[in-house]
């Protein structure tokens, strides 16, 4: 990651950037904009130059707007004007983003923020800064960004080293996710998946970790796990991440999905739609990616994350179409098309939380069907849930980390199509819209949970076509950044 210090003037004018945000008159549109002023000493000039190069350039200083001037020979050698819009968050994160992007082709950087920076503005500025220069690569093979270091110049550096804090381990842990989610399926399958879990959990007070593997998971009756890792040689695991501070009043569990390769099984999926299921396993990433954040900040709440882990393939032990599985606890569920195998894993990992672990509160993250981005588009997640109080929180807290999530309905008309003639359930019914029957499957399994439940379809937004602000081009990390700001709000 980029190493970002704060100081209270600057050290190095190499690089400078100053913000620069909309008139206060302005109405929209292309009004101009103004620079932001600031209590830092700048070199003589400069300040005017700025000025003047936001009318020459008619910057409205919407969030992310960026201009560049060279000045060679003169300090700063490379003078950046970036929109802050409101100096909200969000437009600082964006900034951000826009800065990390403009000048990664220098070494270093210096970003000027105003006198009255609130640390929303810092912890946007950072997050976008970590986010956006974010890189996955296999290879050295190629040019990578000579950007390493960018100094904050704030008033007092000592009143946001919470809020730094708290900006560098999201990023840091969005960013495992991504690294999790981008990994090919060459090398991740469930026991790596594992592997990488315990490694970044080792060592870490109050963090416990289990993982199961096929004889434990045959043993507690995990039908559902063991039927879609059935056909894969490399066999299925549970993950059970439990953080769990002293004097924490409130328990949380969490669940991902995590198939790490989806070839829709005996189902088979076409070539088009196969090739990017490495991130079948997004919301797995994401909530143990998130329970590792919430561990590093030691938030004031227990967290258990389930992940249970399978790679769905083709092979004479696959489960087959009319198959029924029996899930933990007892529920059956026939199933006639095996490239709806998520809902699967996900219904024996909620009835055990459900009937072992007995939560206040359950979540879970699934990248469960194409639906999603019919629905909403590429960049919004789907969010189920009966209680009002509890959908309102989680979904300010996904609007505060900047990701997106829309409230989805449950109709109870659709609940018959779930009817099975020869099970409990029928888990993939072609009638009805996809993402609602899915969560309406998975809510038969939260028994007395029911109304302290949430589930998230984040399908779609889970990987980016193409550089977004903080995104990059491929997975997103979806879920992380919303998870830590939701479960900093409990206690």
């Amino acid at each position: 990651m980029l190493a970002i210090r704060l100081f209270a003037e600057p050290d190095r004018l190499d690089t400078l950037v100053l913000p620069v945000r909309p008139a206060a008159d302005a109405e929209g549109g292309d009004a101009p904009a103004v620079p932001v002023l600031t209590t830092a000493t700048l070199p003589d000039g400069v300040a005017d130059e700025a000025a003047a190069l936001v009318g020459a350039a008619r910057l409205t200083g919407r969030a992310g707007e960026i201009r560049t001037q060279l000045r060679p020979g003169r300090a700063p050698g490379v003078l950046v004007l970036v929109g802050v819009g409101d100096g909200d968050e969000a437009g600082w994160r964006r900034a951000g983003a826009a800065i990390a992007r403009t000048v990664a082709g220098e070494q270093h950087a210096t970003v000027v923020l105003p006198a009255d920076a609130s640390p929303d503005a810092v912890r946007g500025l950072y997050e976008g800064l970590l986010l956006a220069s974010y890189r996955f690569r296999l290879t050295d093979a190629g040019e990578a960004p000579a950007l390493a270091g960018v100094d904050l110049v704030v008033a007092d550096p000592d009143d946001h080293l919470a809020t730094v804090e708290t900006a560098r381990t999201t990023a840091r842990v969005t960013r495992l996710a991504r690294d999790l989610t981008n990994m090919p399926s060459s090398v991740k399958n469930p026991e790596w998946f594992a592997g990488q879990i315990a490694e970044r959990a080792d060592g870490t007070p109050d963090l416990h970790l289990r993982v199961r593997g096929p004889a434990e998971l045959a043993a507690e009756g995990f039908g559902g796990v063991l039927a879609v890792g059935g056909g894969s040689a490399s066999t299925p695991r549970l993950v059970e991440l439990d953080w769990h501070p002293a004097g924490a009043r409130t328990h949380v569990v969490l669940v991902g999905k995590g198939i790490t390769f989806d070839t829709g099984g005996i189902s088979i999926k076409p070539v088009p739609a196969m090739k990017l299921m490495r991130k079948d396993m997004g919301g797995a990433a994401a909530v143990v990616a998130a329970t590792l954040g919430a561990a590093a900040l030691r938030l004031p709440v227990r967290v258990t994350t389930l992940a249970p882990l399978a790679e769905n393939a083709v092979s004479g032990s696959a489960f087959r179409p009319g198959d029924v599985v029996r899930h933990y606890g007892g529920v059956t569920s026939e199933t006639t098309n095996s490239d709806a195998e998520g809902r699967l894993v996900l219904a024996d990992a909620i009835s055990y939380a459900v009937r072992e672990l007995k939560p206040d509160v359950l979540v879970d993250l699934a990248t469960l069907t194409g639906a999603n981005a019919v629905a909403l588009g590429k960049r919004t997640a789907a969010l189920y849930s009966e209680n009002d109080e509890l959908a309102t929180g989680f979904l300010a807290a996904v609007e505060a980390s900047g990701e997106q999530a829309w409230r989805m309905p449950l109709p109870s008309e659709y609940v018959e199509y779930l009817g099975s003639e020869v099970a409990d359930l029928f888990s993939a019914p072609a009638q009805g819209a996809g993402s609602v029957l899915a969560a309406l499957y998975l809510r038969e399994f939260t028994d007395d949970l029911r109304d302290r439940w949430v589930h998230v379809d984040m399908s779609a937004p889970s990987w980016a076509d193409s550089d977004d602000a903080e995104l990059t081009k491929g997975a997103t990390g979806w879920g992380v950044r919303s998870l830590l700001r939701w479960l900093a709000t409990l206690d």
